[in-house]
């Protein structure tokens, strides 16, 4: 191996190379799609359906609409960011420092109660957000997850050269 392609060899960021992969850009099309959705919904038949709820189911749906809508931008927030990674405007260690703004927790824990009251279409919106939210949390951990960027391993031959070159340099008085 020349001492040009060794100095050229990098490890390759696994991280990197998965904010840049097609899947990234499926889950970013699927997760703005779904922060659309919910927009559409909330601002449209959510409204009109609310206003038919009862007082407790109304007040079930304020307050996970409002859960649904803060993830979802979390999400977005973290797509977003990706996303510049992936168009080449930051490094991954730029988004690294950037993401500690985005909130991503574990899913909330819904009173099950609470949830039978809501719309069909918000149970849906909120299941798929968490779904979501969920997936991004595991591609999360594996993009920013430093012990997975890979090391280069030391050369097993190295040693066995260096020893030589050693032994011909003490022979020839060097």
């Amino acid at each position: 191996m020349s001492d040009q392609f060794r100095d050229q060899a990098e490890p390759v960021s696994f991280g990197e190379k998965l904010a840049n992969s097609q899947a990234f850009a499926d889950l970013f099309r699927e997760g703005m799609a779904l922060v659309e959705e919910t927009a559409t919904y909330l601002d449209g038949i959510g409204r009109q359906e609310c206003k038919k709820l009862a007082r407790a189911a109304a007040l079930a749906y304020a307050t996970e609409s409002m859960r649904l809508t803060t993830r979802l931008m979390q999400l977005a927030s973290w797509l977003l960011l990706h996303r510049a990674v992936k168009e080449g405007e930051m490094t991954l260690a730029q988004a690294s420092k950037e993401k500690v703004k985005v909130k991503l927790s574990s899913p909330d824990l819904h009173d099950s109660h609470n949830i039978g009251l809501l719309p069909p279409t918000l149970r849906s919106l909120i299941e798929r957000s968490q779904t979501l939210q969920l997936r991004i949390c595991r591609l999360d951990a594996t993009i920013h997850n430093t012990r997975l960027v890979a090391t280069p391993a030391p050369n097993p031959v190295a040693r066995q050269l260096g020893l030589l070159k050693a032994a011909f340099d003490v022979e020839s008085g060097v």
